[in-house]
C-alpha cells in the first residue's frame, strides 16, 4: 500500500506542486514509496495542458495556476477533497487509459458507499451524476452534473496530480471558468445531493475502496 498522507488546513497550491514533484522524483528513484496525499487547496483555477482562453471567464476572480496536467480547467477550493495519487505505473502497469479509468472506478465505488450512483461517459474524462430531480436538457435529455475531476501526469512512469471530489464546495466558484471546457453539463457536489457527508466520511470510504482498483 501507498503510503497515506492527510494534508492539514489549506494547502497553497505552488508549494504543495513542488512538494509532489519532488516526491514523485523520489519515488522514480527508488527512494521513496508510492504515496496519496489528501488534501484542500484555497479557491484558485488551474489550467491543464488543454485549457482554452475562452473557458476562462472570469481571469480576475482567483489566481489561475498552470498545473501541467492534463485537461483544461478546473476549481479547487474548500469543501472538496483533493487526491494526488503518486503510484509507479512502472509496477503497476504501463497503461494511461487503464489508470485513468482506475482512477474513476475508485471514485465511483467510493460515492457507492454513500449510495451515490457515479457514471463514466464517453469523451468526458472524470465522474457525473445524472439528475432527475432537476429539468432535462433543452434537447430532452437527462441532466447530468460533474461531481469528481480527474486529471494526470506521468513522469518516468510515476503518476502525479490524481483527482478532486466535490463534497460540499461553493459551486458558484465554478462559474469563472467553462469546468472540463464542458458548457453542456453542471457541476453537483454530496452536499448539494442532500448527503451531509464530511471530509473525514469520504477519506474512510477511500481507503477502502482503493484496493479494489489499485491491488
Amino acid at each position: 500500500m501507498p503510503e497515506w498522507t492527510h494534508l492539514p488546513g489549506l494547502a497553497p497550491y505552488e508549494r504543495t506542486l513542488a512538494a509532489m514533484e519532488a516526491r514523485v522524483a523520489a519515488i522514480a528513484d527508488g527512494t521513496a514509496p508510492e504515496a496519496v496525499w489528501l488534501l484542500e487547496h484555497p479557491a484558485l483555477y488551474t489550467a491543464g495542458t488543454s485549457a482554452r482562453p475562452e473557458d476562462l471567464t472570469d481571469p480576475h476572480r482567483f489566481a489561475v495556476h498552470r498545473a501541467g496536467r492534463g485537461g483544461q480547467y478546473t476549481y479547487h477550493g474548500p469543501g472538496q477533497r483533493v487526491v494526488y495519487a503518486m503510484l509507479d505505473l512502472n509496477t503497476r502497469g504501463r497503461d494511461v487509459r487503464r489508470f485513468v479509468c482506475a482512477l474513476e472506478g475508485w471514485v465511483i465505488d467510493t460515492l457507492a458507499e454513500f449510495g451515490v450512483r457515479g457514471e463514466r461517459r464517453a469523451g468526458r474524462v472524470g465522474v457525473w451524476v445524472v439528475r432527475p430531480d432537476r429539468p432535462p436538457n433543452p434537447d430532452g435529455t437527462p441532466r447530468e452534473d460533474k461531481i469528481a475531476a480527474v486529471g494526470v501526469k506521468l513522469r518516468k512512469w510515476v503518476s502525479f496530480h490524481g483527482l478532486s471530489i466535490n463534497v460540499e464546495p461553493d459551486l458558484a466558484h465554478f462559474s469563472g471558468i467553462v469546468p472540463c471546457g464542458i458548457r453542456e453539463h453542471g457541476v453537483t457536489s454530496l452536499v448539494d445531493l442532500g448527503l451531509p457527508v464530511s471530509m473525514a466520511d469520504l477519506d474512510s470510504a477511500l481507503a477502502r475502496t482503493f484496493p479494489r482498483h489499485f491491488p
